[in-house]
């Protein structure tokens, strides 16, 4: 009963980001470009903005009921659950922007449904928390994450500018997440990776934004959510050890990461993209806690 209060918290959560992105989005792509020249500026931009602060306020809002479902729950079944918010978000964008999905979309958000109801069905199985591998396992984890951003970051020339920072955030939003996951796990120990949580965040929030402006909404946090969601259900089986479940229960449980996987990919690789707003490449600066 637990387990399946906190999926259905996670959905909440997902629902809220999604907003929240979305608003986000609407405000960055058309704001002047954000730059680490002029700070003040550019956080001024976003906060003096309304829509922008609501979309702030959902974003949050998710994340409080993402902190708590990971509370409640093993960090592989909450991520698998959050996947298929971005079939939340692709519906969201086309009634927003009076675009139809394409078949391929289409199909991505029907996997991402299927795999959310698969999930569900897996419940019957195994769910336990498991254990961390070890604080120099995590830590390795975190740094990789951080310079993987980076590297992102630097190829954006290279990769396209939506593509690239919506990965890096994705990326640091992981790191985030798996920091957020210590957090909560209890232990005085755990509770030094409450400075890491906020850091990760607050890094992948400003590259979201700073990929708003170079890239449509379901592009860019498209690419972020599939990262998102993707490597933390990696580092619940790695990491932190989670159990899965054998016989019938385990294979459903792994159809059901592959649909959701399979259609946060299908969706994100959108090729509908807005033109972006900053002709060159330089550094940038947002602020959001998620």
């Amino acid at each position: 009963m637990q387990i399946a209060l906190a999926l259905v918290i996670t959905v909440v959560s997902a629902c809220l980001l999604n907003v929240g992105y979305l608003l986000e989005h609407s405000v960055a792509s058309k704001a002047p470009p954000l730059s680490l020249r002029r700070p003040v500026a550019s956080v001024r931009s976003l906060i003096g903005n309304r829509r922008w602060l609501l979309g702030f306020g959902a974003e949050a809002a998710g994340w409080l009921f993402y902190v708590a479902a990971l509370a409640l729950a093993p960090l592989s079944l909450v991520q698998a659950t959050a996947a298929g918010g971005i079939g939340i978000l692709a519906v969201m964008v086309s009634r927003a922007t009076h675009v139809p999905l394409t078949g391929r979309e289409r199909i991505g958000a029907l996997l991402s449904v299927l795999g959310l109801a698969l999930l569900g069905v897996s419940l019957l199985g195994s769910h336990s928390e498991g254990s961390v591998s070890g604080y120099v396992w995590i830590s390795v984890w975190l740094v990789a994450s951080a310079g993987a951003a980076g590297i992102l970051i630097q190829l954006s020339g290279v990769i396209g500018g939506g593509p690239a920072w919506g990965l890096a955030a994705g990326i640091l939003f992981a790191a985030g997440d798996v920091s957020t996951k210590m957090a909560v796990s209890g232990g005085a120990a755990n509770v030094a990776f409450l400075a890491c949580l906020i850091i990760f965040y607050a890094a992948g929030t400003v590259v979201l934004q700073a990929g708003f402006q170079r890239g449509g909404a379901l592009t860019t946090a498209g690419l972020a959510t599939l990262l998102t969601n993707a490597l933390p259900i990696a580092a619940g089986m790695l990491v932190f050890r989670e159990p899965f479940p054998g016989g019938w229960v385990g294979a459903v449980r792994i159809v059901a990461f592959a649909a959701v996987i399979g259609g946060a990919f299908l969706l994100s690789s959108h090729t509908k993209v807005a033109k972006p707003r900053v002709r060159r490449e330089e550094p940038t600066l947002a602020v959001s806690p998620t």
